[in-house]
C-alpha cells in the first residue's frame, strides 16, 4: 500500500514531485502563492490544493476525510524574519511559521515528517543566544519525535547543481530510531556529478528575445541526465529569453567563466538610473555571473534571472533552464508570469523555480523513507 503525505508550503511542488516519483501519494497540499498553487494544480492532478494562509486554517477535517491516514508530512516552512510582534525576536522559530508546521504534525501525528530549510539555520542564535536548531529539536521533542538532522548536497544526488540544505527527518518516537540509515545515499547518473553543459546544452540555442511558449527539441539527447528530463515530453515550454539592450549583450561578451558584472571593463559597468553618462556606484558581484560550463550550477535563487548568463549564450537563463539546473523534467510546466516587477505580490515562474527543493534530491530522500520503513 503507497504512504500518504501532505506538503506545506509546497510552493510550486519541488518536493512533492520528488515524493510522487517514489511512490507516495499526495492526497493533500497548502500553498499560499496563487501563481505557485496554480503550477503545482496543473503538475499534480489527483493532490487536493488549498491556496490560503496557513495560519487561518483551524478545521482539519474539513481539509481530507479522516479516511486518509497521513504517513508523512513535507515542506519548508521559512524559519527567518517571520515574527508575529514586534517585540519578539524574530530569530526564534517559536515566533514564525515553523510553529504551523509543527501545528500539522501535532494533529495528523505522522509517522515521518521531512523539514527543509537553509544551512544557516544551523548557526543561527536567538536574542537569548540560543541556538535555533536546539529549539526546533525541543519542539520536535516536545511532539513526540526523534530527529535527525541531515546536510545534503543536492549536486549528490543527480541534480546539476551545488545546493546545499539542511533537512530535518523526523521519526514518532514510537518506531525504531536508526539514525545511521535516514540520511538519504549519493546517487548520481554515471560516477560523475552532472555539469551546467550536460544539463541544459539539448535546448533549443535561443538568443536573448527568442523562444517560443512551446518549441520543438533540435537534437537528440546526449547524456542520461537529458534522457531522464526529456523522458515523458516530445516538445520545451517555459524556454523564451528576456530580451535585453544591445548595451547589456555588448556587456555579457566580455564576462568570462567565473567572472561576473564587477569584472567588466568600465566602458561596459553598469549606469546609474536615469543617467547612463554615469557608472552606477552598486555594482554586485553575483550580478549576472557566467558559470564555469564543466562544473555543476552554483545555487540557483529566487532571483537567477539576472544571477546568472548562459554560459555559451549572451543572455540570461530561460525559466526551463533554471528548470533543468534543478531537476525539474521537462513536462514539468510553470504556471503565472515570467517575470514580474518588485510591486507584484505573486511569485514568478523564476521566483517558483528557484524557491524550489530539487526533485531529485526530494526523490532519494523519499525513496530512503520507503526503504527505511519497508525494513
Amino acid at each position: 500500500m503507497k504512504m500518504n503525505v501532505i506538503d506545506l508550503f509546497a510552493g510550486c511542488g519541488g518536493l512533492s514531485l520528488g515524493f510522487e516519483m517514489a511512490g507516495f501519494n499526495i492526497p493533500l497540499a497548502i500553498e499560499k502563492d496563487g501563481w505557485a498553487a496554480e503550477t503545482y494544480k496543473n503538475n499534480h492532478k489527483k493532490t487536493k490544493v488549498v491556496v490560503g494562509d496557513i495560519t487561518q486554517i483551524t478545521d482539519f477535517e474539513s481539509l481530507l476525510p479522516t479516511s486518509i491516514e497521513i504517513d508523512g508530512i513535507i515542506g519548508g516552512p521559512p524559519c527567518q524574519g517571520f515574527s508575529l510582534s514586534g517585540n519578539r525576536d524574530k530569530n526564534d522559530p517559536r515566533n514564525s511559521l515553523f510553529m504551523e508546521f509543527v501545528r500539522f504534525v501535532n494533529h495528523y501525528k505522522p509517522k515521518f515528517f521531512v523539514m527543509e530549510n537553509v544551512t544557516g539555520i544551523l548557526s543561527m542564535k536567538t536574542k537569548e543566544n540560543k541556538l535555533v536548531k536546539d529549539l526546533i529539536l525541543d519542539e520536535y521533542k516536545k511532539s513526540g519525535y526523534n530527529v535527525k538532522i541531515c546536510r545534503l548536497n543536492a549536486a549528490e544526488y543527480g541534480v546539476p547543481q551545488a545546493r546545499v540544505r539542511v533537512i530535518f527527518i523526523g521519526i514518532r518516537n514510537d518506531i525504531k530510531f536508526d539514525e545511521d540509515k535516514i540520511a538519504p545515499t549519493p546517487f548520481l547518473f554515471g560516477d560523475k556529478q552532472i555539469t551546467i553543459e550536460q544539463a541544459i546544452m539539448d535546448l533549443p540555442k535561443i538568443k536573448s528575445g527568442e523562444g517560443n511558449e512551446q518549441m520543438e527539441y533540435d537534437c537528440k539527447p546526449q547524456n542520461e541526465y537529458q534522457k531522464w528530463a526529456r523522458k515523458n515530453s516530445n516538445h520545451v515550454e517555459n524556454h523564451i529569453a528576456m530580451r535585453h539592450t544591445q548595451r547589456l549583450i555588448n556587456r555579457f561578451e566580455h564576462i568570462k567563466f567565473g567572472q561576473s558584472v564587477a569584472d567588466v571593463e568600465e566602458c561596459h559597468k553598469q549606469r546609474k538610473r536615469g543617467d547612463a553618462s554615469k557608472i552606477s556606484g552598486k555594482i554586485f558581484s553575483q550580478n549576472n555571473m557566467r558559470p564555469y560550463p564543466d562544473r555543476p550550477s552554483p545555487t540557483i535563487p529566487a532571483s537567477f534571472q539576472s544571477n546568472f548568463i548562459h554560459p555559451y549564450i549572451n543572455r540570461n537563463y530561460t525559466a526551463r533552464e533554471g528548470a533543468r539546473l534543478q531537476s525539474f523534467p521537462d513536462n514539468y510546466i510553470f504556471y503565472g508570469k515570467r517575470t514580474t516587477m518588485s510591486w507584484e505580490k505573486n511569485l514568478s515562474q523564476y521566483q517558483q523555480i528557484g524557491n524550489a527543493v530539487p526533485p531529485l534530491l526530494s526523490n532519494a530522500i523519499a525513496k530512503n523513507l520507503l526503504a527505511y520503513f519497508s525494513n
